[in-house]
């Protein structure tokens, strides 16, 4: 399925659903707290509306893995709502689990297809667009099957507010000369690193997490990379 018809709305999500199976308090989230936290795409979008309290902006994490990114950024940003999205049914288990532990107020969760959410936010909506070790596909045949496309990166310009970041992390070199060859190509973005240190250089109060703690055990350097909207 292409990029293009899964921003219309057919989505295709290629990775996995399911691991391991859920303790019953887990499963029992799915049932109590997700539907009060759940994005619907197919409803008008009313983001001053997602949440309890007024916020000052808007984040998408597209991925969250274990959620703790996404759990470190909503609590130290009380004032910011987030959107995160992740497919997997036990990352958004530990997600909905930590919500509950630290009653986390400013997040609402996505459980399907990052690419049929994007059409949902207005233009100039968001102020950050996360997108953290995202799968790297690394076949040459299922290259497309990769989330950074022209027709995403179209999607990221239009939904980011002027000044707004798109923000990457990868551990695969090949994934990070993808994405920079087409946000470079992008004029709606500029490439905000100055010197060579900026690619290595993760954002400020950046804690890492498992997955990129095993990256660098296996010798995987990450790469951090930022566009700015213009």
């Amino acid at each position: 399925m292409t990029d293009d018809k899964r921003l219309a709305g057919h989505g295709s999500f290629f990775g996995r659903r399911k691991g391991k199976g859920l303790r019953q308090h887990q499963a029992d989230l799915f049932e109590t707290l997700l539907p009060r936290l759940r994005v619907d795409p197919a409803a008008p979008c009313e983001l001053a509306g997602l949440f309890a309290r007024p916020v000052e902006g808007y984040v998408l994490e597209i991925g969250f893995g274990g959620g703790e990114h996404l759990v470190r950024e909503a609590t130290a940003h009380p004032h910011l709502g987030f959107v995160g999205v992740e497919p997997f049914i036990n990352g958004m288990a530990k997600m909905l689990a930590e919500i509950e532990r630290k009653e986390i107020g400013n997040v609402r969760l996505h459980t399907e297809d990052a690419g049929l959410l994007l059409p949902w936010f207005p233009d100039a909506s968001l102020d950050i667009v996360y997108l953290l070790y995202p799968d790297p596909w690394p076949k040459t045949r299922h290259n497309k099957r990769r989330f950074v496309s022209d027709q995403t990166v179209a999607e990221f310009a239009r939904v980011l507010k002027p000044g707004g970041e798109f923000r990457f992390a990868t551990d695969i070199e090949h994934y990070a000369a993808w994405t920079l060859e087409r946000l470079l190509r992008a004029p709606a973005f500029t490439f905000a690193a100055t010197k060579a240190a900026d690619w290595t250089t993760p954002w400020p109060n950046w804690e890492s997490t498992r997955y990129e703690a095993k990256a660098l055990r296996e010798g995987r350097k990450p790469c951090y990379l930022t566009f700015r909207r213009a």
